[in-house]
């Protein structure tokens, strides 16, 4: 993809930068296509992260904790202290801020092994100001289906924080209220993930495509020297294990990541009217078309105008009035014709010439496609 316009800029800039992007975009858009391995353009069937998470306390903060009108941080701090150490709190005798509810989230890796450490981010779950030097009590990680799978704990990472004064004033850098724990979680149970030699391996793509699906069993039967790779949709490729690899999965499973596949694209351009960016891809065309683009403004002013009576000594009275004054200022709109574009530095180069701002490129590509001049899939965000 090839970025072409973000964001208005002053008049006198436009040009320029119109000029370096579209410069870019002619570098990017005669590049040839490249070939990806299959091991960044799909995955293996069942080989997949798992989401986990947690609900816990974070202790130790300076006053910055949850205050004393969280009910959820009351009854998780008895709870605490009455399961775990026989205290017995009731939630009205809570007083302190320095503990702070929170969620612990996790992304545990396929194959995860017990022992081992994965990072967590926590995030403040109540109305914590910050959770700068705190500390996350052992929380137990659990997956969707209520497993625990880890357990995490550990001192908090803060990127930011936050200072109030008697005043009211305050001053707050980046967000105080989420943290990470580096290798804050131990895996305490592994995934029950086993490979079977005897069904076929099945790699799904992670942009479903024809052909690029086509592609890549053709790519594979030719690396593996027999037909066994057979695209049976355009999402996913099954690859039957030969006999010679029975005993090698992981070997076998190598060696098919690391084929090249060049995937195919369909010509896409993405919008984005709240910031004004155009994104390209490399295969957009243009045909032949004719443009005539201008702009209307309409200025409208009032001011207030005093009207005395037509003759003295009468029952008339001073009044103040209202006077608009509207005026229409209509800015030429040259036709310009566009010729056709092989490549997407052409396309670029032709719509700049029509020298407009990068916003008002986002409703002439809108027009273009309605009138058919537009090879591409457009995707108004």
């Amino acid at each position: 993809m090839a970025l072409l316009t973000h964001r208005d800029t002053p008049t006198r800039f436009a040009p320029s930068l119109l000029a370096l992007l579209g410069f870019v975009a002619c570098i990017l858009g005669a590049a040839p296509a490249h070939a990806d391995r299959i091991k960044e353009l799909a995955s293996i069937r069942g080989v997949a992260e798992n989401s986990l998470v947690g609900y816990g306390l974070v202790v130790g903060l300076a006053g910055t904790g949850d205050d004393l009108q969280s009910e959820q941080t009351k009854k998780m701090v008895s709870n605490v202290l009455s399961r775990q150490f026989g205290t017995m709190v009731t939630p009205n005798d809570i007083r302190a801020r320095n503990v702070a509810v929170v969620m612990v989230t996790a992304r545990m890796p396929a194959f995860s092994t017990m022992g081992r450490r994965i990072d967590v981010t926590v995030s403040s779950a109540s109305n914590a100001k910050s959770l700068f030097g705190g500390t996350l009590l052992p929380t137990a990680m659990k997956s969707g289906n209520g497993a625990v799978f880890a357990w995490a704990e550990g001192p908090l990472s803060i990127g930011g924080f936050s200072a109030s004064g008697g005043s009211g004033s305050s001053v707050t850098k980046n967000h105080p209220t989420v943290g990470q724990i580096p290798s804050g979680a131990v895996v305490a149970r592994e995934l029950d993930y086993k490979m079977s030699a005897a069904d076929p391996i099945t790699i799904a793509l992670k942009d479903p495509d024809f052909t690029t699906a086509a592609r890549m069993a053709h790519a594979i039967n030719d690396r593996l020297g027999a037909p066994l790779a057979k695209a049976s949709n355009p999402s996913t490729v099954q690859v039957m294990v030969p006999a010679s690899q029975k005993s090698n999965l992981v070997g076998l499973i190598a060696t098919i990541e690391n084929i090249q596949v060049t995937p195919d694209q369909r010509a896409r351009i993405i919008i984005n009217e709240r910031t004004g960016t155009i994104v390209m891809g490399s295969h957009v065309r243009i045909s032949p078309v004719a443009i005539s683009h201008g702009s209307l403004t309409v200025q409208i002013s009032e001011q207030q105008a005093v009207s005395q009576p037509d003759a003295p000594l009468t029952d008339g009275q001073t009044v103040t009035t209202q006077q608009t004054d509207i005026e229409v200022i209509e800015e030429g709109g040259d036709v310009r014709m566009l010729s056709p574009g092989p490549t997407l530095g052409d396309v670029v180069n032709a719509l700049n010439t029509l020298g407009v701002k990068p916003r008002d490129l986002v409703a002439i590509l809108l027009a273009m496609q309605q009138a058919g001049a537009v090879q591409a899939d457009i995707e108004v965000q």
